[in-house]
C-alpha cells in the first residue's frame, strides 16, 4: 500500500512538473515594424529605408521597407498595408500615397492596438500617433520667396506638383501657391500640373507649359519626380538660362543641375532624418512612451554657393 501510495505521488509531482513546463511563458517575439513608403523609384527613398535601417539597428528591432513601383499606385500600397496588419507587428510606419484612402485600414490597426507612425507624408486622422516629416508648407513658401527673388518680384512661374492626394503634395502645392500669392502680388501662377512624381510625365507636362507660356520665367518642381521633369522640358525647349528653375529634394540628375547653373537651387529634406525618426518614434509608441504628434525634421536650401558644403553633405543623397 506504501509503495502504491509513494508511487501516486511520485507520478503526480511528474505530471506538475510537465504541467508547469507546458505553461512556461514563451520567450517575447522579435519587434516588427513594416516600414511602407510611397515608393522606390527615387533617391529619396533610398535615403529614407538608409535612416529607417539604422534606427532598426540601434534600437534591436526587424523592420521591412516596401513601396509600390511608383507613387501613382494607391491601390498596391493599401494591400501593402492590409497585409502588413495581418502580420500583426508591433506597429507600422507609412507615407501614405492618399491620405484619407488609408483611414479604414488605420481604425482596423488601431483596434489590433497596432500604433502607426507616419513618416513623410501625414494622414489626416488622430489615429496616428505621430508623424516624422518635413513641414512641406514652410519649405515650399521658401522656396516661392527664393523664386520671386530670383525673378525681380514679378512675371509668370509655374509649377509641377507630384499629386495632389498626398500630405506632401497638398502642402507643398499650396505651400507655394499661397506664398506667392500673398507675399508677392506681382508674381502671377500661370499654371499648377500634377505628374505623379513620375520624369516622363512631367517632362511632357514642363514642355506643353513651357510652349502655351512664351514669357514664362520661373519654374518649380515639387519632387524629385517632378523637378528632373522640369529641367528636362527647360533643356529639350532650350530655355535653359531663360527660365529660373528651383527645385525640391537632391538625388545626382539633380545636383549636377544645381552645379551646372541650369537649376538655381533647391529645398532638401533630411531623408536619413525622416527614417530615423519614424522607426524611433514607432519603438516608443511600443513601449508606451509619449512621442510628439509632429516630428519636424528641417529643411536647408541649397545652391551653388553651399552644395559641397559639410553641413549639407549628409542630406544630399545621390
Amino acid at each position: 500500500m506504501r509503495t502504491r501510495n509513494l508511487l501516486s505521488v511520485a507520478l503526480g509531482l511528474v505530471a506538475a512538473a510537465a504541467l508547469l513546463a507546458g505553461c512556461k511563458p514563451k520567450a517575447p517575439a522579435e519587434t516588427y515594424i513594416p516600414v511602407i513608403s510611397k515608393g522606390f523609384q527615387h533617391q529619396f527613398w533610398q535615403a529614407v529605408k538608409l535612416g529607417a535601417e539604422k534606427a532598426a539597428t540601434d534600437y534591436k528591432v526587424k523592420i521591412t521597407f516596401e513601396g509600390p513601383e511608383n507613387e501613382s499606385q494607391v491601390d498596391k500600397q493599401i494591400e501593402m498595408l492590409q497585409a502588413a496588419i495581418a502580420k500583426n507587428p508591433q506597429a507600422i510606419c507609412l507615407a501614405a500615397l492618399d491620405s484619407k484612402a488609408a483611414i479604414p485600414l488605420l481604425q482596423k490597426a488601431q483596434a489590433a492596438k497596432i500604433p502607426i507612425v507616419g513618416f513623410d507624408s501625414g494622414v489626416e486622422s488622430d489615429i496616428v500617433v505621430a508623424t516624422a516629416a518635413t513641414d512641406n508648407v514652410a519649405a515650399a513658401a521658401f522656396a516661392a520667396d527664393k523664386m520671386a527673388e530670383l525673378i525681380g518680384n514679378e512675371g509668370e512661374v509655374a509649377l509641377i506638383v507630384h499629386d495632389q492626394t498626398s500630405r506632401t503634395g497638398i502642402d507643398r502645392g499650396t505651400g507655394f501657391v499661397d506664398q506667392m500669392k500673398n507675399k508677392h502680388p506681382n508674381v502671377k501662377i500661370v499654371d499648377l500640373q500634377y505628374g505623379g512624381g513620375d520624369q516622363l510625365k512631367s517632362t511632357d507636362l514642363a514642355k506643353a507649359i513651357i510652349q502655351a507660356h512664351p514669357n514664362l520665367k520661373g519654374f518649380f518642381g515639387a519632387n524629385e519626380g517632378s523637378i528632373i521633369g522640369v529641367l528636362n522640358g527647360v533643356k529639350e525647349l532650350k530655355k535653359e538660362g531663360k527660365i529660373v528653375v528651383i527645385g525640391y529634394d537632391a538625388g545626382k540628375q539633380q545636383k549636377d543641375a544645381v552645379r551646372s547653373g541650369a537649376e538655381a537651387g533647391a529645398v532638401s529634406q533630411d531623408p536619413v532624418g525622416i527614417g530615423y525618426k519614424a522607426v524611433e518614434a514607432a519603438v516608443k509608441a511600443i513601449k508606451g512612451e509619449q512621442v510628439p504628434k509632429t516630428i519636424d525634421t528641417g529643411f536647408k536650401w541649397y545652391d551653388k554657393t553651399n552644395i559641397d558644403s559639410a553641413e549639407m553633405k549628409p542630406l544630399l543623397y545621390d
